[in-house]
């Protein structure tokens, strides 16, 4: 054997030792919970169960890490705004950091309140069942992980709950009616985060990038507008989500609070893009720049915000479990002691940084092409569209107005391309026949033209020799040209399905897993 041979087999095998050193990661991880878990709760009865239980709550965390938190820097790395390692380190401070500081001292023992805990026949019966509910939810993130779907994590322990919990107590045992407002939330959390997400995007387009000459005069202006715009969101959004557990305030004070650091940002951010104004190139390109810093921020903020907000999917059955097994008695809500909580902060840690960079890329660049300006949309969105749906009471995904924010901007962008091609459609219809230097001479006038020029040149061709009219097989052909080009379907409709199929199927997989434990158990 030569060795390029054994240069060959080397190159084969680098992505399988890959996966071994994160799978052997993952591994000490679980066993490091288990003989801390054991050190911390070896003088309870029953506390072989504790340390199971801890086991599948810091496996359920890893997954959390790796499948939800694309959603809070994924368009940011796509963007180009960060790079992958910088927000892997960000994301994992502040989802660590957002766990500890706001993730609150209780949780509801049952999710969502969808199932009746007073149906419950016994402790040992409530245990296995946030067992099975816990193992469930963790499995279904890791097949979604590895199938490249990002999916709710709530929703994987709402499915967990309600199929181990009518495997306990029957179909009486569900709250149908929360059900089916999770079940609206699937379509009403990617429509609601992608509609604001292309309006936003739009609005910058009208207002800055379709201004031709003007671009970087209108950016002055508008950007620190934008940014005070995101202020506000974020600072709502954080009070309302984020720090609910440590300082409850009502809709109203949120707003007024996120109102004054709107303000407050807009009068010192003014200053700071007056100056980056006068240093960029007066372009796409240059303007883009501009949003890089609040991009930053807002990965960092939303990483802070879940990490406080849905840490509970992951040590929320296990507080339950522990607070169970040491009062021997079901409550509503249990406490979370702090081992339980950096179970759930470093196990999110832990699973962002071995399996966080497949669903990273995916939101971030697979989708559809992100720059700072489309990344920034989406970001915004997500901050509007929680707050609005608190307030109106809609239960919504993170995860899907995330995505659906990252599909709404791609969508957008094919319309407005399609929209574009027909007008050099018009111009190169009127120049038929005409040397080809003047063609070219006049699409370029029209490419670097404002969006009221353009709309005046092509008033004047159309006024000399009448619009031209495409068949719609043309339309249909030339629609689907830029479809695919930049959204990719294939995505889009794995990603749909997931979706669809995450609490059916956690729900499935909790009631034999409830099923399995509980013949284990029994004498």
């Amino acid at each position: 054997m030569d060795l390029e041979d054994v240069a060959q087999i080397e190159r084969a095998t680098r992505r399988g030792r890959a996966e071994l050193f994160r799978l052997g990661t993952a591994l000490l991880f679980v066993v490091g919970v288990m003989l801390y878990s054991g050190m911390s709760v070896q003088q309870v009865t029953n506390s072989h169960m504790l340390v199971i239980a801890a086991m599948i709550g810091g496996y359920m965390a890893i997954n959390i890490g790796a499948n939800d938190v694309a959603n809070n820097v994924g368009p940011a790395v796509g963007s180009k705004a960060i790079t992958l390692l910088g927000a892997i380190i960000i994301a994992g401070i502040f989802e660590a950091s957002g766990a500890l500081i706001a993730g609150g001292e209780v949780v509801s023992t049952i999710k969502k309140g969808i199932i009746d805990p007073a149906l419950i026949a016994d402790n040992d019966t409530f245990v296995w069942l946030m067992m099975a509910a816990l193992l469930a939810g963790a499995i279904w993130l890791n097949i979604a992980t590895v199938l490249g779907a990002p999916v709710s994590t709530t929703h994987s322990i709402v499915g967990g709950v309600l199929g181990a919990g009518i495997a306990a107590g029957g179909w009486e045992i569900a709250n149908w009616e929360t059900v089916s407002q999770i079940v609206a939330s699937w379509a009403i959390s990617p429509l609601m985060g992608g509609a604001i997400a292309a309006g936003v995007l739009y609005f910058i387009k009208r207002t800055i990038t379709y201004r031709g000459p003007e671009m970087a005069a209108c950016a002055e202006k508008i950007v620190p507008f934008l940014i005070s715009i995101m202020a506000w969101a974020f600072s709502t959004y954080l009070i309302l989500k984020g720090l609910k557990k440590i300082w409850a305030v009502d809709f109203a004070t949120a707003l007024a609070i996120g109102a004054v650091a709107g303000i407050v940002v807009y009068f010192l951010v003014r200053p700071a893009i007056a100056r980056k104004v006068k240093l960029i190139s007066n372009d796409k390109q240059g303007v883009n720049q501009l949003f890089t810093v609040p991009l930053i921020f807002a990965a960092a903020l939303l990483s802070f915000a879940h990490g406080a907000n849905d840490v509970a999917n992951a040590v929320g059955p296990l507080a339950a479990i522990n607070d169970t097994i040491l009062h021997g008695s079901v409550s509503s809500e249990a406490s979370i002691p702090t081992w339980v909580m950096l179970v759930g902060a470093l196990g999110i840690a832990v699973g962002l940084a071995l399996y966080g960079p497949k669903l990273i890329r995916t939101v971030g660049s697979e989708i559809t092409e992100l720059d700072q300006m489309r990344a920034f949309c989406v970001a915004l969105a997500a901050a509007i569209t929680v707050i609005i749906a608190t307030n109106l009471g809609l239960p919504v995904s993170s995860t899907h107005v995330a995505v659906g924010g990252v599909f709404g901007v791609g969508f957008l962008r094919e319309y407005l391309k399609t929209t574009y091609s027909k007008m050099v459609l018009d111009i190169e219809d009127h120049h038929h026949g005409k040397d080809e230097a003047e063609v070219a001479a006049y699409l370029q006038e029209f490419k670097i033209a404002s969006i009221d020029l353009k709309a005046t040149m092509l008033k004047q061709l159309k006024e000399k020799t009448g619009a031209t009219q495409l068949s719609k097989k043309e339309r249909r052909t030339l629609k689907g040209v830029y479809r695919h080009e930049l959204v990719k379907r294939s995505h889009l409709l794995r990603i749909v399905m997931a979706w669809l199929v995450t609490v059916p199927v956690s729900a499935l997989m909790a009631a034999l897993l409830y099923y399995t434990i509980r013949g284990m158990m029994l004498p």
